[in-house]
């Protein structure tokens, strides 16, 4: 199910996004729940925006899941994850919103997910602190992907080229 705020559509794993629109897939640091809420700070920043923001956190994610081939619900995420990360217009990998919680973060599945899709299509926010901010800089610098150090900067550059696409809703 996909949630409308304003023109924005919030799509949240595993439920289906519409195909059609600008696809902002939201990746990045969760870590089994204990990460900052920095999904909260995108969605409301790009709340006037005629796109679709694609999170794959899942209200009903549950921690204890086997992490396996053999849990279908664990592989239904994953899958979806993947699917969405392809289809999206643009990806979107925080590892941390600030130097101070990138000292707390750890984000192994978001590195992983910059390895499989380093490409023009993707943004990262890796601050000061983040444990493995020197794998992360050397792969953007290789593959020319910007890198903010906030989330802020990163979202005010964004929606410059949200604006310039005409994507801002009309009011």
């Amino acid at each position: 199910m996909a949630i409308m705020i304003t023109s924005a559509v919030i799509a949240k794993a595993p439920n289906p996004y519409p195909a059609e629109g600008f696809k902002v897939f939201l990746g990045g640091v969760i870590d089994m729940g204990e990460g900052e809420p920095w999904h909260e700070t995108v969605i409301k920043a790009l709340e006037g925006y005629n796109i679709v923001l694609v999170s794959p956190k899942r209200d009903d994610w549950d921690a204890s899941w086997e992490q396996s081939l053999e849990n279908d619900k664990f592989v239904e995420q994953v899958e979806w994850e993947l699917k969405a990360q392809e289809s999206a217009d643009l990806r979107l990998y925080v590892f941390a919103s600030s130097s101070e919680e990138a000292k707390k973060s750890k984000a192994p599945i978001t590195l992983m997910e910059l390895g499989l899709h380093a490409s023009d299509k993707t943004v990262v926010c890796c601050p000061e602190g983040y444990y493995r901010k020197g794998n992360v800089d050397v792969v953007c610098r290789w593959f020319e992907i910007p890198v903010y150090e906030l989330l802020d900067d990163l979202l005010i550059d964004l929606k410059t080229v949200l604006d310039s696409m005409g994507l801002r809703e009309k009011t």
